[in-house]
């Protein structure tokens, strides 16, 4: 596990370039949090660290926006509002499982039993001043982010 203090969305936008910049082609992250923690940040950060220039917003009616970044693919999903797991069939989801992409979920207990597991699952909390960042590894390529994220971090 690692954990990192954020005390300005600036920095948190800062870790999530540096998780980009050591992310796999194809990886699946977890980002848990209350409303507001900070999740969409973290991917706006994330997106930005590959070179994306346009806007980043929650997908939370979408539920899922995609992003094509040079030769890399990656697709946001808020599942906030999802009724039933099932409805992620809807969204072709098990198309993506076999293609190489980054799959970044808010919310993943909302489609708990139809998500693929985690590789990398970040948990933000609030705190007095800023956020705290807990990002917990679940496979190989996942302890392979950790390490590399250890020796990048702002």
């Amino acid at each position: 596990m690692l954990t990192i203090e954020a005390s300005t969305q600036e920095q948190q936008e800062q870790i999530g370039a540096a998780l980009a910049a050591v992310c796999p082609t194809n990886c699946v992250i977890y980002l848990k949090g209350d409303l507001g923690a900070g999740k969409t940040t973290l991917v706006r950060g994330f997106l930005r660290g590959l070179g994306y220039q346009g806007a980043v917003k929650s997908p939370t009616y979408t539920l899922m926006e995609p992003y094509e970044i040079g030769d890399r693919h990656c697709y946001h999903f808020d599942l906030y509002r999802l009724a039933d797991p099932g409805e992620l069939e809807y969204l072709g989801l098990r198309d993506l499982l076999t293609s190489d992409a980054v799959l970044l979920f808010e919310w993943p207990d909302r489609g708990e039993g139809e998500l693929p597991n985690a590789d990398l699952e970040v948990a933000i909390q609030y705190q007095k001043q800023g956020r705290l960042l807990a990002l917990v590894a679940n496979s190989i390529p996942g302890k392979a982010v950790l390490e590399a994220l250890s020796g990048k971090l702002p």
